[in-house]
């Protein structure tokens, strides 16, 4: 009768447990969303976007716990120029100057933790890599419903894209370029 009786406690807690802690994955569906970027320099700024390749977060009980998302760096478009001087500045971000897409095709960020601060929003933390350096990066996301979306400031430098960095070279005059580059992203799923 003990033995019964524990194998149907046992089972309950099992039951109980699952209910309780739900985790799914949340796939970001790619083709609708947008990671839009600014980059300013001393004379101006430039304007784009680059694609995701992939991402998802992890939920439990209907919050984040979790994610990972990849960006596709070969994708990286200038939305603000036209003909020649696009594809020059598209060249250039690509080439080692800038993010080397041939070496380093992939940027990733890792949530490592989320924090819900209101209904909708969270803090996020987590780990971001371009070009093989990852440094952590912290950023508010409002979720709703079939939808995300944060802006982030990144600093370049840290992730050994220095060209035109007045942090890393003198006498750049008007020619130098902030390391800080905005993100505005918009996630569908």
């Amino acid at each position: 009768m003990k033995n019964k009786f524990l194998k149907g406690t046992i089972a309950s807690v099992i039951v109980l447990t699952t209910v309780a802690f739900t985790t799914e994955k949340k796939t970001v569906n790619v083709a609708e969303s947008q990671v839009n970027w600014k980059g300013e320099k001393v004379t101006g700024s430039h304007y784009g976007n680059i694609q995701l390749k992939s991402g998802y977060f992890t939920m439990e009980d209907e919050k984040i716990t979790g994610g990972e998302f990849v960006m596709d760096m070969t994708s990286i478009n200038v939305t603000d120029l036209e003909g020649e001087s696009k594809q020059k500045l598209e060249g250039h971000l690509k080439s080692e100057d800038f993010f080397g897409v041939e070496k380093y095709p992939t940027a990733k960020l890792v949530i490592t933790s989320a924090a819900k601060k209101s209904e909708g929003v969270y803090g996020i933390v987590g780990n971001l890599t371009i070009k093989e350096d990852t440094h952590p990066v912290t950023f508010d996301l409002t979720m709703n419903g079939d939808a995300a979306s944060t802006k982030l400031t990144i600093d370049r430098s840290k992730y050994n894209v220095r060209y035109g960095s007045g942090s890393f070279f003198d006498n750049l005059g008007d020619k130098t370029i902030y390391d800080n580059f905005d993100l505005e992203v918009d996630l569908k799923f």
